[in-house]
């Protein structure tokens, strides 16, 4: 059960109150024309931009990136069930202008640390006193034998949501009746820990309606996986699972879920004890931090970027900042509200920094959603401190945790309209 009021918890992860209330963000009027440059619009570039602004308005504060606008991977497997569109997901960066916050259609290309610039593919440079980066994820398709970058044409990833989204969800609807879409997960860590299993149940609605001889297969070379007693139960209550009637089959790791190749002409997939044949194939590759991260060398031998955890500030670049999926924040799950909270963090340290000021011990905060069907929701929440011992984000004890396991159907149904209320709270937060 939950050890603080869900309201209260909803007011400290939700909005803009939580910069006062977790971080005790300054608002200081000083170190006019100082420069902090970020990459990245997603929820953690955008939110920094956003609340470094919101914090010093006197910040010159300029956004990189390379898109019109944003698409949410988070509540994309709705799109997939057809319960949602991809519009709905999309927003654009006119709300960070209005802050002031100069926004810039480019993909950054380099970073000098010596020299404090980045370059852009547009070949334009800008200074910066203080860089932030958030580049999100980048796949490591060669992990996979036989899957490639072009092989995600013909059995797409969909764990950036836009094109290949809308290319999975023709496929399924296009698949005959009695077809199996088989679903490759990851190994840790990977953006969005509870992904893989809500699609398969977001599938799995759409398939109980629409193609109920359908069968759906999760590949998985790990043998728990978030949220899991959750799924478990939902898959149950809902489609069958652990029925010879089931709709979902999960193969761990220890059952022989680790693929070890993929045949693409034919649409098989090797794993370690059986083949299995798809009709739509859904591969999710092994992940590290995005492009950018590595070329600018801020990655760790892991492919992930050590940080300061009290700043964010890299191991390896001093002015440098990474947040989001990209940094290595150990315990905090590679989610969308992680990296919100991390910006946040990050940007009221940076304030204290440019002031010449030590920053305060952060608090942080995570909130995920996951809807396995029609009326049927569940979430996981948590709430971190920095350990300066160990420069390690830890746990609280006793703070936000899990839906109860046996939560009622009001419970339940309750919780999918937390996740839509979280959606237009985390957009209003992060572009607005």
């Amino acid at each position: 059960m939950f050890k603080v009021n869900r309201r209260d918890f909803m007011k400290l992860t939700g909005g803009a109150a939580v910069v006062g209330s977790v971080l005790g963000m300054p608002h200081i009027a000083r170190a006019a024309g100082q420069k902090v440059v970020v990459i990245g619009g997603g929820p953690g570039g955008a939110t920094a931009a956003k609340y470094l602004k919101m914090g010093n308005p006197g910040l010159d504060v300029t956004l990189i990136e390379s898109g019109d606008s944003y698409v949410a991977c988070f509540l994309s497997n709705e799109v997939l069930s057809g319960e949602r569109t991809l519009e709905s997901l999309t927003v654009g960066f006119d709300g960070l202008k209005k802050y002031g916050i100069t926004v810039v259609k480019d993909t950054a290309s380099a970073i000098d640390p010596a020299a404090k610039k980045v370059t852009t593919s547009g070949g334009k440079t800008f200074d910066y006193d203080r860089c932030v980066v958030s580049p999100g994820v980048e796949f490591n398709y060669e992990a996979v034998v036989g899957y490639s970058e072009a092989a995600s044409h013909k059995a797409p990833h969909a764990w950036k949501a836009g094109p290949q989204t809308l290319l999975l969800r023709k496929q399924l609807e296009d698949m005959k009746d009695g077809g199996t879409f088989v679903i490759v997960a990851p190994p840790n860590p990977f953006r969005c820990p509870p992904g893989p299993y809500e699609r398969a149940a977001q599938v799995a609605m759409y398939f109980k309606h629409k193609k109920p001889k359908s069968k759906i297969i999760i590949l998985d070379p790990k043998d728990d996986f978030a949220k899991k007693g959750l799924f478990i139960k939902a898959w149950t209550s809902l489609y069958g699972y652990g029925t010879p009637d089931s709709m979902i089959k999960w193969v761990s790791g220890a059952d022989g879920g680790k693929v070890d190749k993929i045949d693409m002409e034919t649409l098989t997939v090797s794993a370690q004890t059986e083949d299995f044949k798809a009709d739509v194939l859904n591969v999710i590759p092994p992940q590290k931090a995005g492009h950018i991260a590595h070329v600018a060398d801020l990655v760790n031998e892991k492919g992930w970027c050590s940080v300061n955890k009290k700043t964010f500030e890299s191991s390896k670049h001093p002015g440098v900042h990474i947040i989001g999926d990209a940094s290595d924040a150990t315990t905090m799950p590679k989610s969308a509200y992680s990296a919100s909270s991390q910006a946040k963090v990050c940007a009221a340290a940076i304030i204290d920094l440019l002031a010449g000021k030590e920053p305060g011990d952060p608090s942080y905060v995570n909130t995920c959603y996951s809807i396995a069907g029609p009326d049927y929701g569940f979430s996981v929440a948590g709430v971190y401190t920095y350990d300066a011992e160990k420069n390690e984000i830890a746990g609280v004890k006793g703070a936000g945790g899990l839906t109860p396991v046996d939560a009622s159907p009001e419970m339940l149904k309750r919780e999918v309209g937390y996740a839509h209320s979280w959606l237009a709270n985390i957009v209003a937060d992060s572009w607005k």
